[in-house]
């Protein structure tokens, strides 16, 4: 498909569903206060624009993703390296890795709360540990999977561990790396849109939740519609990282 059409069947699906929605308020199938027309949602938004609503919210929640996300990336990093320079020490915490990456962020919740409040502390320990487990299996998976021709090459020219991990580990590591990095900031953005409907006072996921108490479905759409459109420009932007080191889609599985 030429590039130039490639995002009409894109936009085919999205009027369709738009159009879809518009004939089930037309015909009257559900409820205003069900499910509000486009023209409702859609002066909601300018109206949330004109206040200033969204980017207050956009950008307080996309500040604790962001937090969160670097230090996730930063102990994803370190354990994945020490696991390289220390391949022994393995199985001592290997186990507890595998445990926790299956229990699910949001249950931690209640504890969290309890231990360190509803302050920032509980959603970025959250974000940490909803985006830290994809990231380091595929920071591993990078290490791990280096060619071992060129380790030997680096063996024959005497390079410490250091400088092998630096100068062909790592390079070799970078798709993997940053393919683990466009996940986990996808795991982020949920893990913190629950946090704040459970646990804040500020943010889109609370946003979610205050216009739904107050019976604002409108308001509540909204959200959604901006919660995906945030969303799919950071990982946009990472995908287009993951193109110019990786040099094409293909090899990533990602358009």
């Amino acid at each position: 498909m030429k590039k130039k059409n490639k995002w009409v069947p894109a936009l085919i699906g999205i009027a369709a569903i738009f159009a879809a929605w518009y004939f089930v308020c037309w015909a009257g199938i559900f409820n205003s206060y069900v499910l509000p027309s486009p023209q409702k949602v859609w002066a909601t938004f300018l109206k949330m624009l004109k206040t200033g609503e969204v980017f207050r919210d956009i950008a307080i929640s996309f500040g604790r993703v962001l937090r969160g996300f670097g230090i996730a990336f930063l102990l994803a990093f370190v354990i994945a390296a020490f696991r390289i320079f220390f391949p022994k020490s393995e199985p001592y915490y290997e186990y507890l890795i595998q445990f926790f990456r299956n229990v699910p962020p949001l249950s931690l919740i209640p504890l969290l709360i309890l231990w360190c409040g509803i302050g920032e502390t509980t959603k970025t320990v959250i974000i940490v540990l909803a985006s830290f487990f994809p990231m380091y299996l595929s920071i591993v998976k990078g290490f791990t999977g280096c060619d071992r021709k060129l380790l030997e090459v680096a063996r024959s020219f005497s390079y410490s561990p250091m400088r092998t991990f630096v100068r062909v580990i790592l390079p070799s590591a970078v798709p993997d790396i940053l393919v683990g990095m466009r996940t986990s900031l996808g795991y982020s953005w949920r893990a913190i849109i629950g946090a704040e409907m459970v646990a804040a006072s500020t943010g889109l996921g609370h946003m979610i939740l205050f216009a739904q108490q107050m019976s604002r479905t409108d308001k509540v759409i909204v959200g959604i519609f901006v919660i995906g459109t945030v969303g799919y420009g950071t990982d946009r932007l990472l995908g287009l990282l993951i193109r110019c080191f990786v040099g094409g889609t293909a090899q990533n599985g990602w358009n």
